[in-house]
């Protein structure tokens, strides 16, 4: 059974989709079959994997209006191992044009039954914003990662996610826990960045991953050609970065 993992946070350039693409890459590289799910408008995850976004016919827009199947719109190995459910502009219309259906709330769920047993790792992408599409990332998920920027207002944020968590746990998914907190674009130079990772982990304690995402030039890069960091520059710090998270991934699971 495919363990869904929802990548979260309402604050936007926290590093949710960079996180999405590399720590999808990186478990495949690990020998694990990866399904992503972009539940963005923007469609960042789709296009960081070298998906032309705007040419596709079937995407998650077209499956959440039940204009398709599952199978209809995933695009097998756009990278050895990784298989993706893309998205596109289309999908900023799908919030209205949900209203009054009902149980919209478990349409993503009910999809992903389907083929769920088909990966190990199912990583969801979600928008920057407590919208419908979150709420159904979370309902699906069996956990949420949470990436957090290494920055003065990381743990106003986080609270709030932690409450809609909590929230989705009470009300449409009995089974939803936390994954962990990841710090992203993280700085060994600066004090602040020790001081946000400090406070965090003496409110989270449990719940804090080990691996540090540094700010790395390459990781940056690698988008625009449409490559995860570890294709594009296997030897960088980030890439380095995203395999050791995969690793504390994947032991979190046989803990």
């Amino acid at each position: 059974m495919g363990r869904v993992i929802a990548i979260a946070n309402q604050k936007g350039g926290v590093g949710k989709t960079t996180t999405s693409i590399n720590l999808s890459a990186s478990l495949a590289e690990k020998g694990k079959s990866v399904l992503v799910i972009d539940t963005d408008p923007q469609g960042n995850t789709t296009s960081g994997f070298g998906v032309e976004k705007n040419d596709l016919d079937n995407t998650i827009y077209e499956l959440i209006l039940s204009e398709c199947s599952i199978k209809e719109c995933i695009l097998n190995d756009v990278i050895p191992g990784v298989s993706i459910i893309p998205s596109n502009v289309n999908l900023a219309a799908a919030e209205i044009e949900l209203i009054g259906v009902d149980r919209k709330e478990f349409i993503l769920k009910r999809e992903v039954e389907w083929i769920r047993e088909s990966y190990d790792y199912i990583i969801i992408d979600c928008p920057p914003s407590l919208n419908m599409l979150t709420i159904n990332a979370m309902t699906t998920a069996d956990t949420v990662l949470v990436p957090i920027q290494c920055e003065y207002y990381a743990l106003e944020g986080l609270s709030q996610l932690i409450h809609t968590v909590n929230l989705v746990k009470e009300r449409l998914n009995p089974d939803l826990d936390m994954e962990g907190v990841v710090f992203t674009m993280y700085d060994s130079r600066t004090n602040l960045s020790m001081q946000v990772v400090e406070n965090v982990k003496s409110h989270l304690n449990q719940k804090v991953f080990k691996t540090l995402i540094p700010r790395n030039i390459r990781l940056a890069e690698a988008p625009s050609y449409g490559q995860p960091i570890n294709m594009y520059d296997s030897k960088s710090a980030g890439a380095e970065a995203y395999m050791s998270l995969a690793e504390e991934v994947i032991n979190r699971k046989e803990d």
